[in-house]
């Protein structure tokens, strides 16, 4: 999963620079909890060796929107909500790519989480902010739902792409 995400980023970055279109720099990733996978040697990786600025999720509160802070690999990490963990960092600035974390989802974009809403709202008002973020999902090829009745609610945020640890199950919108 680690491998295709680098490859995919650097692919994208070759065909931004094509285009003259903004480089990804600041990728908001996030902090496992023990079932979701565990990107952090490649955040690391991208922090360290290929200069990105990579920001973590922080819990305001429920009603709100998430909050991104830096992380660098020796950033301090503070017990916050839900068993979370969140930098003892900084506001980081807007991601341009942003995992997100998924526990099920159909293949044509549509993510459950864990209920509380958090990334649909976060994704609604980073698109305010910069329609051209990308919203791509990290899951589990188990939590594919394209087979079950499953019926996105009105205020759920789609993705942009989706990973699981068997591959890409749905095209770039």
């Amino acid at each position: 999963m680690r491998g295709r995400l680098y490859a995919w980023l650097n692919d994208e970055q070759s065909r931004r620079a094509k285009e003259n279109c903004s480089p990804i720099q600041t990728i908001a990733g996030f902090w496992p909890l023990a079932h979701e996978p565990d990107l952090r040697p490649l955040l690391k990786k991208w922090a360290q060796e290929a200069g990105y600025t990579i920001a973590l999720p922080a819990i305001p509160n429920d009603k709100q929107a998430l909050s991104f802070k830096i992380w660098e690999p020796d950033t301090p990490m503070i017990a916050a909500a839900y068993g979370t963990q969140e930098p003892a960092s900084e506001l980081a600035p807007i991601p341009d790519l942003i995992l997100v974390p998924t526990l099920g989802y159909t293949r044509d974009g549509h993510r459950i989480g864990y209920g509380k809403g958090f990334y649909d709202r976060t994704l609604a008002a980073l698109r305010a902010q910069k329609p051209e973020l990308i919203a791509l999902g990290i899951a589990w090829a188990i939590g594919d739902l394209s087979t079950t009745a499953y019926q996105p609610q009105t205020h759920d945020e789609p993705l942009d792409l989706l990973l699981t640890d068997k591959g890409w199950p749905m095209a770039a919108r």
